[in-house]
């Protein structure tokens, strides 16, 4: 009698390792048989996976199977086929992504132009921060509230969990005034004061704060408020 996934310890079946240990601690022959599924009435699900393996020498000869190919294994028939070769062709596409460059903040201005064309048109206030690496590289964008800014809104402790959540070594706060004047308000003063003495706690520079118009821009660090 062939052997079924029922007679396999928990541990060891290809599905609870991977959620118990992650995609990582699978073997090939277990990842192929998360895909196909199950087996037949004559072999489990485990044999079946080992069998396509050794049917195309290895999953560097899998990569290149067809349909046709995949089919002509005794156990796989039309849907199994299409799942593996879908899986395929989708770890090729995600291999020949091209890897993005990340965007780096040299300058007031290079901020600005990350978010101008975003931001410039909103007609509500919108906090966001530009989480930075200790090269100046953007490793994360969030808008932390929408709504006018206030003391009470603009809390360093929702800013800075994010930014201990993406490990940021700075950050860069920016907001829209929806009128298109990017004077800074005593409000706009009085934030961006508390959020610098607050990354100097932290260990996270606050390096600019930043008001957007449309198409226009001003620096509060080059008004000498940072």
């Amino acid at each position: 009698m062939a052997l079924t996934m029922n007679d396999v310890p928990k541990v060891e079946r290809p599905r609870e390792r991977m959620l118990l240990e992650g995609a990582q601690a699978c073997t090939n022959q277990d990842l192929i048989a998360i895909l196909l599924g199950s087996g037949t009435k004559k072999e489990s699900v485990l044999d079946l996976s080992n069998r396509v393996i050794q049917h195309f020498d290895g999953i560097r000869l899998l990569e290149e199977a067809t349909i046709h190919e995949l089919t002509a294994i005794s156990g796989i028939g039309e849907a199994k086929a299409v799942q593996l070769r879908a899986a395929i062709e989708l770890g090729r596409r995600i291999r020949a992504y091209p890897k993005e460059t990340k965007y780096i903040i040299r300058s007031p201005k290079d901020a600005s132009d990350y978010v101008m064309e975003d931001m410039r048109t909103l007609t509500q206030e919108h906090f966001v921060c530009l989480f930075l690496s200790t090269k100046n590289q953007i490793i994360h964008r969030q808008t932390i509230f929408i709504g006018s800014l206030n003391m009470s809104v603009v809390h360093p402790r929702e800013i800075f969990k994010a930014a201990i959540r993406y490990s940021a070594a700075s950050m860069i706060c920016i907001h829209n005034h929806p009128s298109g004047d990017t004077t800074p308000s005593q409000e706009d003063i009085e934030v961006t004061k508390r959020l610098v003495k607050a990354g100097a706690t932290m260990g996270i520079d606050v390096l600019d704060h930043l008001i957007v118009g449309d198409r226009t821009f001003c620096s509060l660090k080059e008004k000498g408020y940072v």
